[in-house]
C-alpha cells in the first residue's frame, strides 16, 4: 500500500466510527522508546522512523509533529503532499487540533498508546474547545495494516546477584515499603525497565532494550502480580525471584484492577498508559499520583552494578579503539566506505567482545552533511552515503553487555575538514571538559549544570537543539530517567551511582555534525570541606580517544590541555596491553601529548 492508500484506509475506519480526527503516536501499548516491529504504527502510516512524533489524521488532510532532533529527517522521509510538517514544541498538537476542528468534532485515540498525563491534558483542552474525546477499544491502524508482523516470544534472561548486587525479593520489599510510606497499599509498576530491574530479569522483546514487555502491581510486603506472556518465563524463575511473584496473562489485568476497589494505588501518570489508570479508576481504586517508585533506586547503581558498567565500558572501548584504528588505515589507503559498511564493521568489533548482547541503539553512522541530523540512521534512507574527504564522520553507538550498557560518540576527521570545523569541534570539546570537571553540591540537578557544556558555543552565538546528558541503565535502557542534563527543567538531584552522558554538540544543516560523548558515573568527591555541603563529581566510564586532529590547541587553556592529555593517558594505559602491534601503534599516536608540552 502507498501512504496515500494507507491514509485512505484509516479514514474509512474513522468514518465507520464517526470520527473527525485520529491521533497516532509513535508509542505503543508499553510506552517504551523502543518498540517491536509489529507496533511501529507511526512508521506504517507516515514513513517517519524517529523515536518521537505524532500524526493527526483529519477528514481531508494530515499533519505530523516532530521535535528539533528530527526537523531535517522528517522532510526526507514523510511525503509533503500528504502531511503538513509541524514542530512539536512550537506548534503543540493538542492546541493545533483544538484550533482546526469545529465544536462537536469527535477525536479518536487508543488509550493504550498514550500516557495518562497526556490523556488528562488532552481531555482538558478538548473539553474547552467543545470536542468529543473518544477512546477506542481497538487500534484503527491495526485494522488497515494487512501484513503486520506477528508477535514474537523470547524467553527471559535471569540475572545473577553478582551482577545485580541485590535480590529481587530485597528490591520488592524495599520498594513496597516506600510505597506504603507514601500512603498507598499498592503501586502500578508500568515501565518495562522498572519491572526488569525489580525482578532481576532481562528480555528480548524489543530491539536494543533488553526487557520483557508487561506491567506489574506491587503490593505491600513485596508481592508482585506480573502481567506478561507466561511463555516468556524460563524454568527456575520462581526460585530466582523468591516468594510472592504471580505471573499472569495481560488479559487478567482487569480482574486484578477490580480487586483493588477502595484501595489506594500509587501510579506514575507520565509512564503509565491511560488504559490502565482509567481501568483502575473505573474499578473504584483511589489513584495517588507519584513518580514510578522504582525509577530513582534503579538509577542509583550499587557497587556491583558500577563495577559491571566499568568492565563493560573497557571492553566496549577496546572495540572502539580497534574500529578507529582500522578506519584511519582504510582512509589513508584511499578506501572510503559507506555509512552502512562502517556501522557493520563496528558491530563486528563489538560482537567479538565477551558478554556482548547486541546494540544499545541503532548506530548513528553519519558522513559529512548527514551528521547534521543528530539522530540520523542510514537504514532509514534509500540513498547510500559514503565518507567524504575533507569533512568529518560522526559515529554514535553503543552496546548491550550482560554487565552493562554503553553509549559513546566520536567525531572523526576524514582528510582535512578545515578551520571552521576544527574551531567548532574545539568549542564543543571545551564544553565537554567543563562539564566533566564540574564539582557540585548535594541537591544539584542537571538543569543547573547544562550551561557548563554550552557556554563556549553560546559565546560564539551558537547552540545545539538537544539535551546534554541522559541517564543510562545497567544492561537496560540507554535512555534512563530520572536524571538528565539539559535546558528543560529536571527536578531530580544528581546522586552517587547515577550514570549519565556528557554529549554537547554542534550541527550545521547539510554540512556537518559534531558531538563529543562519554558516559560518566556520579561519585562523592574526596575534597569535601568540613565547613561546606557534601560535594559530587563525575568519573569517566568511556575509554575512547578523541580525535586530536580536530582540536585547535590555541583555543584550549592549560587546564583543558591537561585534561585531554590525562584522559588519553588513561585510555592508553587500559587498552595497550590488549592490542596487537599495529593497533597499539595507532593508539599511541592517537593519545600522544598535545599542546605546549607536546
Amino acid at each position: 500500500m502507498t501512504f496515500a492508500e494507507r491514509l485512505a484506509c484509516v479514514r474509512q475506519q474513522m468514518n465507520a466510527r464517526g470520527l473527525d480526527a485520529l491521533i497516532i503516536p509513535r508509542a505503543d501499548e508499553y510506552l517504551g522508546e523502543y518498540i517491536p516491529e509489529r507496533n511501529e504504527r507511526l512508521r506504517w502510516s507516515s514513513g517517519f522512523t524517529g523515536s518521537a512524533g505524532i500524526v493527526i489524521v483529519l477528514a481531508d488532510r494530515a499533519a505530523i509533529f516532530v521535535d528539533g532532533r528530527y526537523t531535517v529527517q522528517v522532510r526526507k522521509q514523510v511525503p509533503a503532499d500528504l502531511f503538513e510538517i509541524l514542530h512539536l514544541v512550537d506548534t503543540p498538537h493538542l492546541a493545533w487540533m483544538a484550533d482546526q476542528l469545529e465544536q462537536g468534532a469527535r477525536v479518536g485515540y487508543d488509550p493504550r498508546t498514550h500516557p495518562f498525563s497526556w490523556y488528562l491534558e488532552a481531555k482538558k483542552i478538548f473539553a474547552e474547545a467543545g470536542l468529543d474525546f473518544v477512546g477506542m477499544d481497538e487500534n484503527l491502524i491495526d485494522a488497515c495494516w494487512q501484513d503486520r508482523p506477528e508477535a514474537t516470544t523470547h524467553t527471559a534472561i535471569l540475572m545473577t546477584e553478582s551482577l545485580t548486587g541485590s535480590s529481587s525479593l530485597e528490591k520488592r520489599r524495599m520498594i513496597a515499603a516506600a510505597v506504603v510510606d507514601k500512603g498507598a497499599e499498592a503501586a502500578l509498576v508500568f515501565a518495562a525497565d522498572s519491572l526488569a530491574w525489580l525482578l532481576n530479569i532481562r528480555g528480548q522483546d524489543v530491539p536494543c532494550l533488553p526487557v520483557v514487555l508487561g506491567f506489574g502491581i506491587l503490593h505491600a510486603g513485596g508481592r508482585l502480580q506480573f502481567f506478561t506472556d507466561p511463555l516468556k518465563i524460563p524454568s527456575g524463575f520462581d526460585d530466582h525471584v523468591g516468594e510472592g511473584v504471580d505471573v499472569l496473562p495481560e488479559s487478567a489485568a482487569e480482574e486484578a484492577f477490580a480487586a483493588l476497589a477502595g484501595k489506594k494505588v500509587l501510579a506514575d501518570r507520565a509512564t503509565t498508559n491511560a488504559w490502565c489508570l482509567l481501568g483502575l479508576r473505573a474499578a473504584g481504586a483511589e489513584l495517588i499520583a507519584q513518580d514510578d517508585p522504582v525509577i530513582l533506586p534503579k538509577a542509583c547503581k550499587n557497587s556491583a552494578e558500577i563495577a559491571g558498567m566499568q568492565n563493560a565500558h573497557l571492553r566496549d572501548g577496546l572495540a572502539m579503539v580497534r574500529f578507529l584504528a582500522w578506519l584511519d588505515h582504510e582512509v589513508h589507503e584511499g578506501r572510503l566506505y559507506s555509512e552502512g559498511e562502517l556501522a557493520d564493521q563496528l558491530f563486528e568489533f563489538r560482537s567479538a567482545g565477551d558478554q556482548f548482547r547486541g546494540l544499545s541503539f541503532d548506530t548513528i553512522s553519519a558522513a559529512a552533511g548527514n551528521a547534521a541530523m543528530c539522530h540520523y540512521n542510514h537504514l532509514n534512507f534509500d540513498a547510500t552515503s559514503y565518507l567524504e574527504m575533507d569533512s568529518v564522520y560522526l559515529v554514535d553507538s553503543g552496546g548491550q553487555y550482560l554487565d552493562g550498557t554503553t553509549d559513546v560518540t566520536r567525531t572523526i576527521a576524514i582528510g582535512n575538514p578545515g578551520k571552521e570545523i576544527r574551531q567548532r569541534f574545539t568549542l564543543v570539546l571545551k564544553g565537554h571538559i567543563a562539564l566533566d570537571q564540574a564539582m557540585f553540591p548535594e541537591g544539584t540537578n542537571g538543569t543547573q549544570l547544562d550551561v557548563l557544556a554550552r557556554q563556549f558555543l553560546w559565546g560564539e552565538g551558537l547552540d545545539y537543539d538537544h539535551g546534554t546528558g541522559h541517564g543510562v541503565g545497567t544492561f537496560l535502557s540507554v535512555h534512563e530517567g530520572p536524571q538528565r542534563i539539559g535546558k528543560q527543567f529536571n527536578g531530580y538531584a544528581l546522586q552517587a551511582g547515577m550514570v549519565i552522558s556528557n554529549e554537547p554538540g554542534f550541527y550545521k544543516d547539510n554540512a556537518y555534525g559534531i558531538r563529543c560523548e562519554n558516559l560518566v558515573v556520579v561519585r562523592e568527591a574526596e575534597a569535601n570541606h568540613k565547613d561546606g555541603p557534601k560535594m559530587f563529581r563525575f568519573e569517566a566510564l568511556t575509554a575512547v580517544p578523541f580525535d586530536t586532529r580536530l582540536i585547535e590547541t590555541d583555543l584550549l587553556s592549560s587546564e583543558e590541555l591537561a585534561w585531554i592529555n590525562d584522559y588519553h593517558s588513561w585510555v592508553r594505559q587500559v587498552h595497550e596491553t590488549h592490542l596487537g602491534e599495529k593497533d597499539r601503534g595507532w593508539l599511541e599516536r592517537a593519545t600522544r601529548v598535545i599542546g605546549a608540552h607536546a
